[in-house]
C-alpha cells in the first residue's frame, strides 16, 4: 500500500482516514463528530508528503469540506427562503457517503477473513429480489364465454399430457439377481469387464449391488477378479479359467532337469 499518502501506513484514502478518527473517539458518524475530529484530520492532513499531488489533492478537498462543516456548526444559518431551492447540507453529503464507505470497508474486511482462512465459498445473505408483478389486471375485456372457452383448452392440455406421460417403473435390483446375471454372464462369455456386467448408464445402486455379488461369487469360488492397477479396469473370468491362465504362464522346466531325472 502506498505509504506517501500518510505517516501511518494503514489509510488508504481520506475517508479511511476520517473514520479512523471518528472510531478511535467512539464517535457516531453524524455532522457532530466531523466537526468534533476537524482538527485532528487537517493535522494529519498537514504531514502528508509531498510529491504525489493527485492522492494529496483527495485529502485536502474532505479537509475543506470538514472546515465547511465546522464553521456552518458554529455559525447562526441564515433564515431559509420561502418557495427557494434548498441547498443539500454538506454534512449530511459527508455522513451518507462516509457511513457507505465503513459498510464497504466491513464488507472488504470479512471477505478478506474468510480468504485468509481459506473459505472460499460464500452463501447467500441477503434475501432474493422479489419480482415486480404488476398487481393491477386490466379484466375489460374478458367476458364470461371467453372464460369458459380458456378454461376448455387448459382441461384440454391437460388431458393430452396426462395420456403421453408414461410412468417408468424403478428397477429392484437384489444381490440374489445379479449373482445370477454376473453367474451367466461369465459362463457364456468367460471373460469379460465388470463394466460389461452393467446397464450402459448404471447408478450407485447398481454398481453397488453387481459389485457385492461379484464379491459372493469369488467367496464362493466360482470367479476370480483381476485389476492390474489400483483404480483401473476389473477383469473377471470364471476359475477354471483363470487356473488354465496361471498354467499356461509357469514355463516348462528345461531339458537338462528332465534327464537328469
Amino acid at each position: 500500500m502506498d505509504k506517501y499518502l500518510i505517516q501511518l501506513p494503514e489509510f488508504s484514502g481520506p475517508f479511511d482516514l476520517l473514520l479512523h478518527l471518528i472510531d478511535k473517539e467512539a464517535l457516531d458518524v453524524t455532522a457532530i463528530s466531523l466537526a468534533q475530529v476537524t482538527e485532528q484530520y487537517l493535522a494529519q492532513v498537514a504531514q502528508l508528503k509531498e510529491g504525489k499531488i493527485d492522492r494529496l489533492v483527495d485529502f485536502l478537498v474532505i479537509a475543506a469540506r470538514l472546515v465547511l462543516i465546522k464553521s456552518r456548526a458554529l455559525l447562526p444559518r441564515p433564515p431559509a427562503v420561502p418557495g427557494g431551492e434548498e441547498e443539500e447540507d454538506p454534512a449530511e453529503t459527508l455522513v451518507r457517503q462516509l457511513r457507505q464507505y465503513k459498510r464497504f470497508k466491513q464488507a472488504a474486511s470479512w471477505l478478506h477473513g474468510r480468504e485468509e482462512a481459506g473459505l472460499r465459498t460464500y452463501l447467500r445473505v441477503a434475501p432474493p429480489p422479489r419480482p415486480k408483478i404488476d398487481s393491477r389486471l386490466d379484466l375489460s375485456g374478458i367476458t364470461v364465454t371467453s372464460l369458459i372457452r380458456a378454461m376448455a383448452e387448459v382441461l384440454a392440455r391437460n388431458e393430452k399430457l396426462e395420456k403421453s406421460v408414461a410412468v417408468v417403473q424403478p428397477r429392484r435390483l437384489t444381490i440374489e439377481g445379479q449373482l445370477q446375471h454376473v453367474r451367466r454372464s461369465v459362463q457364456t462369455q468367460g471373460r469379460l469387464s465388470f463394466q460389461a456386467l452393467l446397464t450402459p448408464r448404471p447408478d450407485r445402486v447398481e454398481i453397488a449391488i453387481t459389485l457385492l455379488a461379484l464379491l459372493e461369487l469369488i467367496k464362493r469360488r466360482e470367479v476370480v477378479a483381476r485389476q492390474q492397477e489400483p483404480f483401473g479396469p476389473i477383469e473377471v473370468l470364471p476359475l477354471s479359467g483363470a487356473a488354465s491362465d496361471a498354467r499356461a504362464t509357469i514355463p516348462p522346466p528345461p531339458a537338462e532337469s528332465l534327464t537328469h531325472q
